[in-house]
């Protein structure tokens, strides 16, 4: 029986990591049902990218009060849980702070532990206000109700209540070891869990003892419940904002990519020595599809894009043609394309891994054509991103379908295009006319 509890511990450590490790894979599976793209260039540049925006956090500061607050709360969240190593081997080895014997350091470390803890009850205490009672505008968009606004909330309340059970299990620690009792050592430096233990000062030993081991096995659980709970929550960024920034677009902001089989058709029309009847090269790339009407005609970084998402808002705080009225919301684009994603890997899960035609695509039924067109392609969404995420290589891919397999351009595109294609510029004039305003007098 003196055993059952470090079995207990290791049953639920196995279901806990059993769980995450099923949700790893589905996540791998959704991101790589994208198109492949060669992203292996100017690795150095990515590792820096990455160490700059993913942990240093550079462009969070930016906002400087959400981004020195979410700082803390990343910080304090990280740091804090290198507890959880202690706990584990505690739990599957029956000892009890087993890394007491580092001393001077253990103290340190616990100390520090206990002020972030402090530090990130305040922050998100903070966010939440920011969110329920001063209501951010971009926090209440239309594409914020219901469960992406719960979810928000949802993760602040997580994270108050693990950083509470952190601190109360110390308190009751604390009070243990200053009472004297069995298999509690003294080992530790408490700055504040010391004041909350003023609260059990009436409890006895067991009931302290009591109140010790509920906490314990309420954080745990709760950090394990909080790790499979992120593949369901915007929090996934915790684990993909790494990768995300690592895989982010290199070129400038302002140069779109062109399709090889275009280029090569343009460059073939303007070589005065060129055939314009012989057959195409055998080794020519002609696509299968121009563009893109659903989340498998993307590529897998775009795909990462989405589910790397924060639903922070910065995007759309920013987008010019969503703050003139329009629907456009590129936190919206994200959001969708991800709940697509998700949707295709259901339908998969169901057909054992095979995808079956379900009516729907990312396309009108996700992301409506108004809002595609209301993109200005100003970069305005993906200079915001606290984590590099593209919402605009979406938007052109599927305004590149509308136009390439669909010829569902906007009148005054399509009028555009003809004038280049007749008179080789976006006005209706001939080409001999275009200096006629020169001569009016």
């Amino acid at each position: 029986m003196q055993y059952l509890p470090n079995f207990l511990f290791v049953v639920v450590l196995a279901i806990g990591i059993g769980f995450f490790t099923r949700n790893i894979f589905r996540l791998r599976r959704n991101i790589l049902l994208g198109k492949d793209v060669d992203v292996s260039d100017n690795r150095s540049q990515r590792w820096a990218n990455m160490a700059r925006i993913a942990l240093g956090q550079t462009k969070m500061v930016v906002r400087p009060v959400p981004g020195i607050l979410h700082i803390i709360v990343y910080l304090g969240f990280i740091i804090i849980n290198l507890e959880v190593l202690e706990i584990i081997i505690d739990g599957i080895f029956g000892t009890h702070r087993v890394f007491a014997g580092l001393g001077g350091v253990y103290d340190f470390l616990i100390a520090s532990f206990e002020i972030l803890a402090l530090l990130v009850i305040v922050s998100v205490t903070i966010f939440w206000i920011r969110r329920n009672i001063i209501r951010l505008k971009r926090f209440f968009k239309p594409e914020m109700k219901g469960w992406p606004k719960m979810d928000g909330n949802l993760i602040l309340y997580i994270e108050f209540v693990l950083m509470l059970l952190f601190l109360t299990m110390n308190a009751a620690d604390f009070q243990l070891q200053q009472l004297g009792a069995d298999h509690y050592v003294q080992a530790g430096s408490f700055p504040v869990s010391q004041y909350i233990s003023q609260l059990f000062g009436d409890m006895s030993i067991s009931g302290l003892i009591l109140l010790e081991r509920i906490t314990w096995w309420m954080h745990i659980v709760g950090i394990l419940f909080f790790l499979n709970y992120l593949y369901y929550s915007k929090h996934l960024h915790i684990l993909l904002a790494f990768p995300n920034t690592f895989y982010g677009k290199l070129t400038p902001k302002g140069q779109f990519k062109n399709l090889e089989s275009v280029t090569n058709e343009v460059k073939l029309m303007m070589d005065p020595s060129a055939d314009p009847f012989a057959a195409p090269a055998e080794d020519a790339a002609e696509p299968e599809k121009f563009g893109a009407s659903d989340v498998t005609d993307l590529n897998w970084v775009q795909l990462l894009n989405a589910y790397s998402c924060t639903e922070c808002g910065r995007c759309t705080s920013e987008c010019p043609a969503n703050l003139t009225g329009k629907k456009l919301s590129p936190r919206k684009i994200m959001m969708d394309t991800r709940d697509r994603l998700e949707e295709v890997g259901k339908i998969m899960d169901k057909n054992k891994g095979e995808f079956k035609e379900d009516g729907k695509q990312l396309l009108d039924d996700y992301i409506t054509r108004e809002e595609l067109w209301a993109c200005t392609s100003c970069n305005a969404c993906v200079e915001a991103c606290p984590v590099s995420i593209d919402p605009l290589s979406i938007i052109m891919d599927m305004r590149q379908y509308l136009v390439m397999e669909q010829s569902a351009a906007p009148s005054d595109l399509n009028n555009m295009m003809g004038n280049i294609e007749n008179n080789g510029a976006p006005w209706p004039f001939n080409q001999l006319d275009r200096l006629n305003w020169s001569k009016e007098s």
